[in-house]
């Protein structure tokens, strides 16, 4: 499949500025537009893989490049690298990114998805607090970092959250507690949280911490695409 989509390495323009990110379109040229938010790794392979597979069931997939072009090649690096990183500058950057995305030829919802792990899992939620009503699906994947928001006020989106019951960086007991805060804050009707008896990045089959899980992580997957279809078009 991964012949059949258009891919490719861009700059586009995000908030005046130049931004570099991957995309991936659908063989028919068209279809729903998706963000895809890093994790706390960078624009890894892994995260490219995943906009080849959105683009193959059928949607414009963008991830925009939140650490310049560096690749973090340990735990350390990477706790670096997202500690260095501006929040409200990348909420921005990614918010440029969802204009940039609703205005591409190749879009057809009205309304972007937005899909992150890990510390990318966090951006989703505070994207799509930001965004408002220009964001129709929000899939955090065990998001964790100094971007999970204070408030969902703003927030309409339809959530469907993925955590691990065995996650030592987000506990269940904390995934339970801000599901339970976005269905008491949000304007969404439909927020859903599943628990997964698996780890912290159980869906990255290149996770360098070994809790990749394939059976939750295709259990996840198939749920996500069937999200971003209902609420997206």
């Amino acid at each position: 499949m991964a012949d059949q989509e258009t891919r490719q390495n861009i700059i586009f323009t995000s908030n005046g500025k130049d931004a570099h990110g991957y995309l991936a379109v659908p063989e028919n040229g068209s279809g729903p537009g998706v963000i895809v938010i890093q994790e706390w790794w960078g624009l890894t392979d892994h995260i490219a893989d995943v906009c080849d597979r959105l683009a193959g069931e059928g949607f414009v997939a963008l991830a925009p490049d939140l650490f310049g072009g560096r690749v973090a090649h340990d735990a350390a690096e990477a706790g670096k690298l997202m500690g260095e990183l501006p929040v409200e500058q990348a909420a921005t950057d990614l918010g440029g990114a969802v204009d940039f995305l609703l205005g591409h030829e190749a879009v057809t919802s009205q309304q972007v998805g937005v899909i992150g792990f890990c510390m990318g899992g966090g951006f989703v939620l505070l994207l799509a607090a930001q965004q408002g009503e220009k964001i129709g699906a929000a899939v955090p994947f065990y998001g964790v970092g100094p971007s999970i928001p204070d408030s969902y006020a703003n927030l309409s989106a339809a959530v469907l959250g993925h955590y691990g019951e065995q996650d030592q960086m987000y506990p269940p007991d904390q995934a339970k507690a801000l599901e339970a805060q976005i269905k008491a804050e949000s304007k969404s009707t439909d927020v859903t949280f599943y628990l997964y008896p698996a780890g912290h990045a159980f869906h990255n089959d290149e996770n360098l911490m070994g809790t990749y899980d394939a059976e939750n992580a295709s259990l996840a997957w198939s749920r996500t695409t069937e999200f971003l279809r209902a609420n997206l078009g």
